[in-house]
């Protein structure tokens, strides 16, 4: 890929344009990261870049940006330009042709202001992006106030970059974003749910979630996780906190590469907790958390247009979340359900999380917790290699056959034998048809 994104700037370059890698690539590459993009900025407009190259599409040409496809690869190609006239908070209603300086002064951060020529290895940086990225500092260009203010969105993006690349606020970015940080109410619920994807799924979620704190955007954005805050815990289980450090440390204990459905249930697996706080027997109790927390988490994902099916399996792994501590007292043919469940794996792993994120005042408390969880684990893993989920095993009688053999008509009846053959087909006390209808007789 990067490979190509050369060739299209030298081929802009022998027609006599401007052309350099522009944005988040330049700073990828400073950091000696593979970027996932490559954009590419030049004096050539929208026009003569798409004469220049055979397949294009106009997807902002009224901003001066036109995607390409080259070698099977996507690149956007942006004309030098400054913005004016922000009216709604996200996009420029005009544009102004101009030069590589003029279109770095009105980007988002310094360190992805800077332009990079690949021909002749040469750096352009008008903002001194390269000097903060050396000095691990987040910076917006120019007036910090005046940025946001054009585009909210980049309240989160700030957040994002700072803990993505570990660096630390400049003190007026950091009071700007505090000030402003009811503007994120104006940005669509599609944008902020995609920043709020790609804070969870990096490594640095805690910090991306503590910093959305500690700047007064989380309760702007997710009141029902703020007020965590206000909930005490029982310190036998939880002397890490109230609920919100309790959440915070889960977060940080989820595994390499976790799904985004995981890592939404992991911040919201505990918001039922405000609810249904009370104190009985002289302690903190939290009965039925599970469901009035699903129901909460359903209304903030809906909020944030999740699809179906996404909200189906967070809210699955909310709901079900405490069920490892009667998990031994199910029947095998209920365990090997729940086994059989595609959600079961980020189960275990929310559990174990939920177990990692609590800090009880008798630690061997949590170890008898773990000891049991990695036999729950072991059970799992034995059950898929042998096959013995109720997916893998074809029923021995279907409902015909049951009313055939013992002559009765259809009804809730054929269902509850039907059920029961099955518990004893999983548990291997029954294991051929013929030991099932001789079992079916004998207790009809």
């Amino acid at each position: 890929m990067q490979n190509t994104a050369v060739a299209i700037v030298e081929k802009l370059k022998q027609k006599g344009f401007e052309a350099y890698f522009a944005g988040g690539c330049v700073r990828d590459l400073i950091l000696k990261k593979e970027p996932e993009d490559f954009d590419i900025a030049t004096s050539a407009t929208p026009d003569q870049i798409e004469k220049l190259f055979q397949k294009t599409f106009p997807i902002g040409k009224h901003f001066g940006v036109i995607l390409i496809e080259e070698n099977k690869h996507h690149f956007e190609i942006a004309t030098f330009r400054s913005d004016s006239g922000y009216s709604d908070g996200r996009r420029p209603k005009y544009v102004t042709f101009t030069d590589a300086r003029e279109d770095a002064l009105r980007r988002d951060f310094t360190i992805n202001g800077i332009f990079y020529d690949p021909i002749n290895g040469e750096y352009y940086d008008f903002v001194d992006g390269t000097k903060d990225l050396k000095r691990g500092l987040l910076r917006f260009i120019g007036d910090p106030e005046k940025r946001i203010q054009e585009d909210h969105l980049r309240i989160l993006r700030a957040v994002r970059f700072k803990n993505r690349f570990k660096l630390v606020y400049k003190k007026e970015s950091r009071d700007a974003i505090k000030k402003h940080a009811f503007l994120i109410l104006g940005v669509s619920a599609e944008r902020i749910r995609e920043e709020l994807n790609k804070m969870l799924l990096n490594p640095n979620r805690r910090k991306c979630f503590e910093d959305l704190d500690k700047l007064r955007v989380l309760r702007v954005i997710m009141p029902s996780v703020h007020k965590l805050k206000q909930v005490p815990q029982p310190k036998e289980c939880h002397n890490e906190g109230d609920v919100f450090a309790h959440t915070m440390q889960v977060l940080e204990h989820l595994p390499l590469n976790p799904s985004s459905e995981l890592c939404w249930a992991a911040l919201l697996h505990d918001v039922g907790k405000t609810e249904t706080m009370k104190y009985r027997d002289g302690r903190i109790r939290f009965l039925h958390h599970q469901e009035i927390g699903l129901l909460a988490a359903k209304t903030l994902l809906k909020k944030l247009k999740f699809s179906r099916a996404s909200i189906e399996k967070i809210t699955w792994l909310i709901h079900h979340h405490h069920i490892f501590d009667q998990f031994h007292q199910m029947s095998k043919t209920t365990r090997l359900h729940y086994f059989d469940n595609p959600h079961f794996a980020d189960l275990l792993n929310l559990h174990h999380a939920d177990l990692m994120g609590s800090t009880p005042l008798h630690m061997q408390n949590r170890r008898a917790a773990e000891n049991i969880f990695f036999e729950i684990k072991a059970e799992y893993k034995t059950a898929h290699i042998e096959r013995a989920l109720p997916s893998y095993v074809k029923e021995l009688l279907t409902g015909a056959e049951i009313m055939g053999i013992l002559n009765i008509p259809a009804g809730p009846q054929v269902g509850r034998i039907k059920e029961k053959m099955r518990e004893l087909q999983l548990e291997k006390k029954v294991k051929t048809k013929d030991e099932a209808i001789k079992v079916l007789k004998n207790h009809r």
